[in-house]
């Protein structure tokens, strides 16, 4: 079985970065990076699937030449090789940009089965991963808590809202988007670590026109900021018009 999973490399949760200069992105310089932990669940499903069904497991990341420090980590905790789709402005691409970038990397591959995280901690708009299964020409499954792969289908279990799940069946080749805690990660050895040194990083420059279909026109940190509004009447009146607040103002209650 040969699987693709798809990681970002994303600032960690630990790092303090600052906005650029012309506020539309972080510096650099300034942060720290990690794998993105929901594909850091993708890739350890992958693992799993592989130690099942036999095959192999390509890891996948667009960005600047400091991905590659992610898809190292990823082939020291198992993967086979990787693919690199190296473009700095894909740092900061939208579902769109990337989505076509990676797609263009696998195109000679035929994948039988693509993995990726249901969204990334930094932009978190859940959309690469169901992107990438259009431009693939393939079905696809979200926010995924099991997998069962069957001859030439994949049954999922979903995650969906109020403690529900569903039970999906589709056709391989399929993407599917791995929710955190799905399963227990492990951790690079350093039997891992020396043999990931001698494993394949192919990289890929892609040709120009994976533009982002959308502009970021400013970023900021959020203020923190108190007001306080006294509610007068009767109580019944203020009851009344709190809960209508909250409804309609906060949103905190339906």
């Amino acid at each position: 079985m040969k699987i693709a999973v798809c990681i970002k490399q994303v600032p960690a949760r630990d790092s303090q970065p600052r906005v650029n200069d012309d506020r539309t992105w972080v510096r650099d310089q300034d942060a720290s990076f990690e794998v993105n932990e929901a594909d850091a669940y993708a890739l350890e499903e992958g693992l799993r699937l592989r130690e099942k069904h036999g095959g192999e497991v390509v890891v996948c990341s667009a960005g600047p030449a400091r991905v590659a420090q992610a898809l190292r980590e990823a082939l020291a905790r198992g993967a086979d090789r990787a693919i690199h789709v190296e473009d700095d402005d894909l740092a900061r691409g939208d579902a769109f940009a990337v989505a076509e970038a990676l797609a263009w990397a696998m195109r000679d591959e035929q994948f039988d089965l693509v993995l990726t995280g249901l969204q990334s901690d930094d932009q978190g708009f859940a959309q690469t991963g169901v992107v990438l299964a259009g431009t693939l020409g393939i079905g696809s499954a979200t926010i995924i808590m099991e997998v069962d792969v069957q001859p030439e289908a994949v049954r999922v279990k979903r995650e969906l809202e109020g403690g529900w799940f569903q039970f999906v069946t589709l056709p391989l080749p399929a993407v599917l988007t791995i929710q955190s805690g799905i399963n227990q990660l492990r951790y690079a050895t350093l039997k891992g670590i020396m043999a990931a040194k001698k494993k394949e990083i192919r990289k890929a420059v892609p040709p120009a026109g994976f533009a982002s279909r959308q502009r970021i026109v400013n970023l900021y940190v959020p203020e923190k900021k108190k007001r306080t509004e006294m509610i007068g009447g009767s109580a019944p009146e203020a009851a009344k018009e709190l809960v209508r607040r909250l409804r309609d103002e906060a949103r905190v209650i339906v």
